[in-house]
């Protein structure tokens, strides 16, 4: 008779190989990303086009500055890890770039709109939606001209096989905040929602088939709208967070869904999935502990010693005078606690959990739980 321990043995061992021989191959609906964004997803275009950024960014996985807004991994590097590709490489990156299972167009203070137009108050990036989408149609020109067997370029019929992320319209909203306040701001989100589904639709005549939306996050919790930010204490709740900036991020991401909805409606073929990682941070920035971490509207990386650890004088990373001494804006320790890395842009261990959750599906709609399309790898 087998003893319990033995049992217990085999079912461990067998629990273990099945894990092996679904992790040993990389059977995947995708054979490539293709994404569009701001500094949330960006991984490296910006500091490839202006090469300036120092530590401590990239203290964590890297181990040195990457031109990642974090310490170590975005959510599209760990989504690229999960379907078994190699981290993007960005469009602007001349050196060094593998575009064989796709290409990254983010940049940070990236917008959905033309940046120096009548809309804005600010603009802050070149690198807006539409140009990201005109680089895009320029890899797909030189892709089917050039390719050729180690030329660093996929293979023409790529372009179907791939998945086609956003994460990009935080700029949009938070960029004149302080200069026109919500109301001024939301005169122009229904521009933003409208031009990310027609850069959908101009995808998809490329070829896309699969794309994913994320929608924005709850800057009413992020450590430097709190700090700069006008509000009074009434519109502070339980979590610490700001309620109406919060309220109108859930009206942009609502408008979002439903702009989404009618384009997959008029694209029968391809799958167009609205991601609610909007719902997950803010879970985070409400209870951190519930999720193995400590901190929800502190910036582990910043100078103040005040609740939310930011001063916008003084930015992650960066030295300045204030009041006659020399201060400089350090990173904690333990940015595994922590949500909020630099005030502005999420923590690799918040990335991490925030890509758990698209990968389940549950919050994407309509659902896609990503296992019955790859088998998925490890993210550890």
């Amino acid at each position: 008779m087998t003893s319990k321990a033995s049992t217990n043995n085999l079912v461990i061992f067998t629990l273990v190989l099945l894990w092996l021989i679904g992790s040993s191959h990389t059977k995947c609906d995708f054979e490539a990303i293709f994404n569009f964004g701001d500094s949330n997803s960006d991984t490296g275009g910006f500091w490839a086009a202006f090469p300036a950024q120092s530590g401590p960014f990239g203290m964590t996985y890297f181990k040195k500055p990457v031109g990642r807004a974090t310490d170590g991994r975005l959510i599209v590097d760990f989504l690229a890890q999960a379907l078994g590709l190699p981290f993007l490489s960005p469009y602007l990156q001349s050196i060094g770039s593998d575009y064989t299972h796709g290409a990254n167009y983010a940049t940070l203070a990236s917008t959905v709109l033309l940046p120096n137009t009548s809309l804005f108050v600010t603009g802050i990036s070149p690198f807006s939606l539409a140009i990201q989408l005109n680089q895009m149609k320029q890899f797909k020109t030189k892709v089917n001209e050039v390719h050729e067997q180690g030329s660093k370029l996929p293979s023409p019929d790529i372009f179907g096989k791939s998945l086609y992320t956003f994460y990009i319209g935080q700029n949009d909203f938070t960029s004149n905040l302080a200069a026109i306040g919500i109301g001024g701001v939301q005169q122009y989100l229904p521009q933003v929602v409208s031009q990310i589904a027609a850069t959908i639709k101009e995808l998809y005549n490329l070829g896309g088939r699969t794309f994913l939306v994320l929608n924005l996050a709850p800057v009413g919790c992020y450590p430097s709208f709190l700090v700069e930010l006008p509000h009074n204490s009434s519109d502070i709740d339980e979590f610490g967070c700001l309620v109406s900036y919060n309220d109108a991020v859930v009206k942009y991401n609502n408008m979002l869904k439903e702009s989404l909805r009618q384009t997959r409606e008029s694209l029968s073929d391809a799958s167009v999935i609205y991601v609610d990682t909007h719902a997950v941070l803010l879970d985070l920035f409400q209870h951190p502990t519930s999720h193995g971490l400590k901190y929800g509207t502190r910036a582990c990386c910043g100078y103040g010693g005040s609740d939310y650890n930011f001063n916008p004088k003084v930015y992650c990373g960066n030295s300045r005078v204030i009041n006659g001494s020399k201060v400089t804006a350090t990173a904690c320790d333990d940015p595994y606690n922590y949500v909020s890395w630099d005030g502005v842009h999420a923590t690799e261990a918040a990335n991490k959990l925030t890509t758990f959750a698209i990968l389940n599906g549950s919050y994407s709609d309509p659902p896609f739980p990503f296992q019955e399309h790859c088998d998925l790898q490890p993210i550890g």
